[in-house]
């Protein structure tokens, strides 16, 4: 399994009335978190772009535990539980308060995609090389 941590304040524009996140932001959440995935392993969404590939989210869920609030550090851990073996990725996330408290999981699912022709594509070889020593013997 892979997994990534990242920590993002909530900054008030996040928030609704009531000083809680609105719950669209969660998805941005989700995004952040797998671009610094990403990243971790070398890798950039515009670097895949240069490949000629697109990553479109095509299903994401999402479930809300408790609250994130003003001023909260928030960690999101962004889990890759299967080695990717076709044209689609998942990402997990579990989003975690200072207290260490779960707030929220949520899945997102994308496809690897040719961005000239829009098919789906295997997931770059450069990148499978990253991530397949995480998963052992595959």
């Amino acid at each position: 399994m892979y997994s990534s941590e990242t920590h993002i304040r909530i900054h008030y524009a996040l928030t609704d009335q009531m000083g809680v996140v609105y719950h669209g932001h969660y998805a941005q959440f989700y995004e952040i978190g797998r671009s610094e995935a990403i990243r971790q392993l070398g890798y950039t969404y515009k670097d895949i772009e240069a490949m000629g590939i697109i990553m479109p989210v095509v299903d994401i869920h999402s479930k809300f535990l408790r609250p994130a609030k003003y001023d909260d550090l928030i960690t999101v851990k962004t889990n890759l539980k299967e080695l990717p073996t076709a044209h689609k990725i998942i990402f997990h996330s579990e989003i975690y308060n200072e207290a260490g408290d779960l707030l929220n999981v949520g899945d997102v699912t994308l496809y690897f995609m040719e961005a000239k022709t829009m098919k789906r594509c295997n997931m770059p070889e450069a990148l499978k090389q990253k991530i397949v020593q995480f998963f052992g013997q595959y």
